[in-house]
């Protein structure tokens, strides 16, 4: 089945800017609130096809990460050098995600987000979930149950299993040798079950900016303006400044050529606001559009989606400078610090799902004795930040993996340099 790369993204757009239209189209007029065109549209026909976009994306991430990262460990006949490659793609993204946070603080200093902020004595409570130790996230990513670790999606577990299994198959011989070729052929399936679900993506888009801009509207943007255009700033500027000037510094590929093979990542991610649900697509571009070599990708990818949160790490840095500005609090050097460290260590435990970083920023907030109950007050605008963050984290998960592939020799530069309107040409 031949799907056209430009025209399935034309028409995710459309259906982007359709549902931005129409949304906002509801909320100015008040037809939202409308009890039974909130119930039939907004909440019944347009959640609905949203959700079954989503849920058909994140069906694909477990049997995509178990089945392509066990075919990429296999294929790393040597050890030593997938130790390697993990050491290089931690580093790396724990790298950037102290330069997005201080970048966020940095910015947060100069701009003075909380400053006349009329709603700062806010009382409103919030009950967030106790965000887990960093010695905790360790721990839980060794599974007990394979199994259980799958049906539950917990990717850090999924991860470190498919590694073991991976691994089993180098040494086992003929009979590896035999189960690899199982996967391998797994692995095709998947990726066409991918092109097939892709489908319904432009649907999906529409339906999810529908129900977004109509329920919140622009009202909460207007009231924390400052807040709101300060974390687009720093995101903006990590995402067009940060990774290209990494990418090509440290591995002397184009960054031009790396958004433009990229961008319909970006979409999806913005659409989605799940670094999980835009996996498949993630992947798929990493080894189609920009030339990695899948041992390295089905290993590079799905930990960064899993534990790289850049775009988390700037809302977090913003939003503790904020809250701490419209509190009356002056940190510290040592509580930045702590600002820094702890944010970028929480990254590790956040998950690639919507929201989970208003939990993570709990954590941050406790450690420099900042009063949680204000997070509250970014709850209304969080939503939509959240889908452009998302759109940094794959952004930054796919920079960091053509900086290791390249370094490793497992990047195919002729993919990568290619022109992708002459590839859908000849598609």
């Amino acid at each position: 089945m031949k799907i056209s790369n430009a025209k399935l993204t034309r028409n995710i757009l459309i259906g982007m800017g359709l549902g931005l239209i129409l949304g906002l189209a509801l909320n100015f007029s008040g037809l939202q609130k409308n009890e039974w065109i909130s119930s039939l549209f907004i909440e019944g026909v347009f959640d609905l096809v949203g959700n079954i976009f989503v849920r058909s994306l994140k069906l694909l991430v477990v049997p995509l990460v178990f089945v392509s990262l066990v075919c990429g460990t296999a294929a790393m006949d040597d050890v030593r050098k997938l130790g390697k490659i993990g050491i290089k793609t931690m580093g790396l993204y724990l790298l950037t995600t102290c330069i997005a946070i201080s970048l966020a603080m940095g910015l947060a200093f100069i701009f003075k987000p909380g400053q006349g902020v009329a709603v700062a004595e806010t009382t409103d409570s919030i009950s967030i979930t106790e965000a887990p130790s960093i010695w905790e996230v360790i721990t839980n990513m060794f599974p007990t149950n394979p199994v259980q670790a799958m049906a539950e999606g917990s990717m850090l577990q999924v991860i470190v299993f498919s590694i073991l299994f991976g691994l089993a198959i180098v040494v086992s011989g003929k009979p590896g040798q035999r189960i690899l070729s199982i996967f391998t052929d797994l692995n095709e399936i998947v990726l066409k079950l991918v092109m097939i679900l892709m489908l319904i993506a432009p649907y999906g888009v529409f339906a999810k900016i529908t129900v977004v801009f109509a329920v919140e509207g622009v009202d909460a943007i207007w009231q924390l303006g400052r807040y709101f255009f300060l974390v687009i700033l720093a995101l903006v500027l990590h995402a067009v400044i940060v990774y290209p000037s990494l990418l090509k510094l440290l591995s002397g590929l184009s960054p031009i050529r790396f958004l433009k093979n990229f961008y319909k990542v970006q979409i999806f991610a913005f659409s989605t606001a799940s670094s999980n649900a835009t996996l498949p697509v993630t992947l798929e571009t990493a080894e189609k559009k920009l030339g990695v070599n899948n041992s390295t990708a089905s290993f590079t990818i799905p930990l960064g989606a899993t534990i790289n949160m850049d775009g988390t790490a700037i809302m977090q840095g913003v939003a503790t400078i904020f809250i701490a500005q419209i509190s009356g609090v002056d940190l510290t050097i040592g509580q930045l610090l702590m600002v820094i460290v702890t944010a970028t260590l929480a990254s590790i435990g956040t998950a690639g799902v919507p929201g989970v970083g208003l939990v993570m920023l709990t954590m941050v907030l406790n450690q420099v004795g900042l009063p949680i109950e204000k997070i509250s007050l970014i709850i209304g605008i969080d939503r939509i930040l959240d889908m452009i963050r998302t759109a940094v984290n794959v952004t930054g998960d796919a920079a960091v993996t053509c900086i290791v592939a390249k370094g490793e020799g497992q990047l195919d530069e002729s993919i990568y340099n290619s022109d992708t309107q002459e590839e859908v040409a000849r598609s």
